[in-house]
């Protein structure tokens, strides 16, 4: 395991190296990866899409390429890259869906030599299920506008004794600030521009699933939580919420889509021998996005190098609790590390190029 001088070494000294590189679209527009040419690209908030008419793997299934960035957004907003974010949510994802993927189901295709820190994903294309599906054991004190924490705010300040939150009615006075909730509850969000708080009969009525596969996915998403929270014991640690995505694939299965149970769609809390929560200036210790969240003071706001750089810090050694492993970063240039994973993948699920006749 990296302590943390060694962790702010590497940081200081490979962190800026890390971050440079071109994006996707530039690398496919340069002709560094040719069977990309012509595939549409799609640049999200964290991650980049690869995906076409080409892209099918030899059995017939649509291939979506997914690129990690170092970017980080918070309330919405890009707030700049942090070093080697891509590796450790790389491995941080690899690492819990080995945990859950008999449960959830998965999107990705496995290849032979492709690393856990590799920043490209090969998965089916899926059909997406357009809702968040977020669960939540605590009620995290949160900046977000689709935090319990926030809307149980708003409760205590129009003075109501009972809140409705997600379809849950939920007692005013019987929660507290980054305390349990009386019961695991699945609080489903929309996938919007800026994200809304909903309800199963909101989805249901307004055809983004059915009956079924909202049941479904809350079902096994509730087991999965449980098998997280079973590993996370046996660390010192509790899922406090987390954030997964499904869609539906060439089989007509729902399976997860995109990352599972990081610091970025997850919380996790550090609890002592007693299972109590240990807390650090009356706040729990926690490995997630939240304590980048806190360093935002403006609404536009980029984070320097210095925040970035602690950030990438705070990283590691989260990922390092989570997986009981030392953090082994792919130091080689971005743009190598990118075109050498792709043409791993693409070699491995798509069909040979047919021999020209004759």
């Amino acid at each position: 395991m990296l302590n943390e001088e060694e962790i702010r070494d590497l940081v200081a000294a490979h962190g800026a190296a890390v971050n440079e590189g071109r994006p996707i679209r530039q690398l496919i527009d340069d002709g560094e990866i040719p069977r990309l040419k012509g595939c549409t690209v799609l640049e999200g908030k964290v991650s980049d899409s690869v995906f076409g008419e080409a892209l099918q793997t030899s059995s017939g299934k649509p291939v979506r390429l997914m690129f990690r960035n170092n970017r980080i957004s918070t309330h919405d907003v890009n707030r700049g890259a942090i070093p080697f974010k891509d590796q450790v949510l790389a491995v941080n994802h690899d690492h819990m869906l080995r945990l859950v993927k008999d449960v959830l189901g998965s999107s990705q295709f496995d290849v032979d030599g492709l690393a856990p820190v590799s920043t490209v994903i090969p998965a089916e294309n899926l059909n997406l299920v357009m809702l968040e599906n977020v669960l939540r054991l605590y009620m995290a004190e949160s900046s977000t506008s689709t935090s319990l924490y926030q809307h149980w705010l708003t409760a205590k300040e129009n003075g109501q004794d009972v809140m409705n939150y997600a379809g849950h009615e939920l007692t005013v006075a019987a929660l507290e600030p980054n305390g349990r909730l009386p019961y695991l509850m699945d609080t489903p969000s929309t996938k919007e521009k800026v994200d809304r708080t909903i309800d199963a009969g909101y989805l249901i009525e307004n055809g983004i699933c059915t009956a079924g596969q909202y049941a479904q996915i809350r079902n096994s998403s509730l087991m999965a939580f449980g098998m997280v929270s079973q590993y996370l014991a046996q660390k010192g640690m509790v899922l406090v919420d987390t954030k997964t995505e499904h869609g539906i694939n060439a089989d007509g299965r729902i399976v997860a889509a995109d990352e599972l149970y990081t610091m970025d769609s997850s919380r996790f809390w550090r609890i002592d021998d007693d299972g109590n929560l240990l807390t650090r200036d009356g706040k729990p210790v926690s490995f997630s996005k939240e304590f980048a969240r806190g360093m935002v003071k403006e609404k536009d706001q980029q984070f320097s190098p210095d925040q970035a750089n602690e950030i990438a810090v705070r990283y590691i050694q989260g990922l390092q609790h989570l997986t009981g492993e030392a953090f082994a970063p792919d130091l080689r240039p971005r743009d190598q590390r990118i075109i050498e994973s792709t043409n791993l993948i693409l070699d491995a699920l798509l069909s040979p190029a047919p021999l020209p006749a004759g």
